[in-house]
C-alpha cells in the first residue's frame, strides 16, 4: 500500500482542531478512524496491479544522439478502471540528464477490460545497448488516497550504434575515387595498376602505355588504359585496450578510431574492395568477415556498437596472430592503436616485420590538439612548463611514427575530427600508386 498526499493533508487537517481545542486519544481516534476507514475502502476499490499485462514495441536500434521511441502497451483485465501513475524505468544514460523523470513517469487511465499505450522517448547518451530495467505501476483508488503498487519486468533492448559523424566527409571522397577510376562527368581516364581496355592513341598520351600487338593487329597505334586495382582485401583492426580509453576532448579514443573504420569500410566498399573488422585486447572481441557490400555497413557497425575499452595491456602478439589468420592473402591491414612509445617500442615493433612481410599496414592513431596547443603557450612560468612538456610529448610522438616508417609502415596521426578524412585520403593515395 502507499499513501498520496491528499491523505496526509487531511489527516493533519484533522488532528490540528483536536490537538489545539481539547488534545486527548479519544478526540485524535475520533477523527482519525473514519479517514482510516476510507483509506481501507479506497485501496480495495483501486485495480489490481499484478493482473495487469505488458507488452513492448518500438525502436531496436538508434544512433548515437538521436531518438528512440519505445511503445509500452498496458492491458486492463481487471473489472476495475485503473488509475495509474507508470515509472517505465531505463539506465541514466538513455536520456539527456535532466529529462529523465519527466519522460519515464506518465499518468494513464485505462477502463476495465481495456488497453491504453504509452511511449517513451529515449535519447541515449551512450553506445552500447540500453536494456529496459523495472515498470512500477503506482494504481489509485478513486478517493485518491491509497493505491496498490507492484513491479514488473517487461523485456526489451534497444543498441545505441556509433554516430558516424565522418559521412559528411564521404561524398568528396567518392568524387576523388571516381576520378581515380575515370568515371568524372569530362570522361577523363583515371590512373591505376590494373588493366582496363584498349582505346585510341590521341597526341599527349604516354608512349609507354602502347599496346604494339594490338597496334599490329589493327592497323592504329592502340594504347592500353588503367583503373585502380579492385577487389583488394582490407583488415581493419581496432586496437580495444587500455590506450583507447583515454578521451581527447570529450570523445574516447576508441569512438573516435570507430568513426574513421566507418568511413573507411563506406568508401572501400564503393570502390568495390572486401573490408573486414577484428576488435582485439587480450581476445578477440568483434570480428566481421566475408561479408557482401550490402551487408558491410550494418555489421560493422551493429559489431562496433557494444565495444568498450578494456583497461588491460593489448596483447601485441596474439593481436599480430589474428590480424594474420584473418586476412591470409595479401591486404591492406589498417591498425587503429595509440602512438605512445612504451607500448609500440615492447608490444608492435617485435611482431611488425610478419606483418609487413606478407601486408600493406597502416597505423592509424588519434592526436590530442590540447597537447598541440600547449606546445604553443607562453604566458607565464607555468604556461612555459606545460609548453615544454607537450613538446616533449610531440618529439616523442614524431619520433614513433619515424620508427614506424623505417619499418615500412604508413603512419596517419591526426586529431579526433581530421583521423577519418586523413585515414580515407591514405587510402585513396595507396590505391592511386597501386599498393594494395
Amino acid at each position: 500500500m502507499a499513501l498520496t498526499g491528499r491523505t496526509a493533508l487531511l489527516a493533519a487537517l484533522g488532528s490540528l482542531p483536536v490537538g489545539m481545542l481539547a488534545p486527548s486519544w479519544a478526540g485524535m481516534l475520533a477523527v482519525n478512524a473514519p479517514l482510516s476507514l476510507a483509506i481501507l475502502c479506497d485501496y480495495l476499490l483501486a485495480a489490481p496491479v499484478r493482473t495487469l499485462r505488458f507488452t513492448r514495441t518500438g525502436d531496436t536500434t538508434v544512433r548515437l544522439g538521436e531518438q528512440a521511441d519505445v511503445q509500452l502497451i498496458v492491458s486492463n483485465p481487471s473489472t476495475r478502471p485503473l488509475r495509474a501513475q507508470v515509472r517505465d524505468a531505463w539506465p541514466p544514460s538513455s536520456w539527456t540528464p535532466g529529462t529523465e523523470q519527466a519522460a519515464s513517469r506518465k499518468r494513464l487511465r485505462v477502463p476495465a477490460g481495456e488497453r491504453r499505450r504509452l511511449s517513451t522517448a529515449l535519447r541515449p547518451t551512450r553506445r552500447g545497448d540500453r536494456r529496459a530495467e523495472l515498470i512500477t505501476v503506482r494504481s489509485h483508488g478513486p478517493l485518491g488516497l491509497a493505491a496498490r503498487q507492484g513491479n514488473h519486468r517487461v523485456p526489451w533492448t534497444v543498441r545505441v550504434l556509433p554516430p558516424f559523424t565522418s559521412r559528411k566527409h564521404l561524398p568528396s571522397r567518392l568524387a576523388r575515387l571516381r576520378e581515380l577510376d575515370g568515371r568524372t562527368s569530362a570522361l577523363l581516364r583515371g590512373q591505376g595498376t590494373e588493366f582496363d581496355s584498349l582505346r585510341e592513341y590521341v597526341a599527349g598520351d604516354d608512349t609507354r602505355s602502347i599496346d604494339w600487338r594490338a597496334t599490329a593487329r589493327q592497323a592504329t597505334l592502340a594504347v592500353r588504359t588503367w583503373r585502380p586495382e579492385r577487389d583488394r582485401h582490407i583488415l581493419i583492426v581496432l586496437d580495444t585496450g587500455r590506450t583507447s580509453a583515454g578521451r581527447v576532448g570529450d570523445v574516447p579514443r576508441l569512438d573516435a578510431s570507430m568513426d574513421a573504420a566507418l568511413l573507411l569500410t563506406a568508401l572501400a566498399s564503393r570502390a568495390s574492395d572486401r573490408v573486414g573488422l577484428l576488435a582485439y585486447a587480450r581476445r578477440v572481441r568483434a570480428q566481421v568477415l566475408g561479408r557482401s557490400a550490402r551487408e558491410l555497413m550494418p555489421a560493422m557497425v551493429d559489431a562496433l556498437a557494444p565495444l568498450e575499452p578494456e583497461l588491460v595491456e593489448t596483447d601485441t602478439r596474439g593481436l599480430a596472430t589474428a590480424a594474420l589468420k584473418s586476412a591470409p592473402r595479401r591486404s591492406l591491414i589498417v591498425l587503429l592503436t595509440g602512438l605512445d612509445a612504451a607500448p609500440i617500442e615492447e608490444g608492435l615493433l617485435p611482431v611488425l616485420p610478419q606483418l609487413v612481410q606478407r601486408h600493406t599496414v597502416v597505423v592509424a592513431s588519434v592526436a590530442d590538439p590540447e597537447v598541440q596547443r600547449m606546445s604553443s603557450k607562453r604566458g607565464d612560468v607555468r604556461a612555459v612548463y606545460g609548453a615544454a612538456a607537450a613538446l616533449q610529448a610531440l618529439e616523442q610522438r614524431r619520433r614513433t611514427a619515424q620508427q614506424l616508417e623505417r619499418c615500412g609502415v604508413t603512419v596517419v596521426d591526426a586529431s579526433p575530427e581530421l583521423l577519418a578524412p586523413s585515414l580515407a585520403d591514405t587510402y585513396l593515395a595507396l590505391k592511386a600508386a597501386g599498393r594494395l
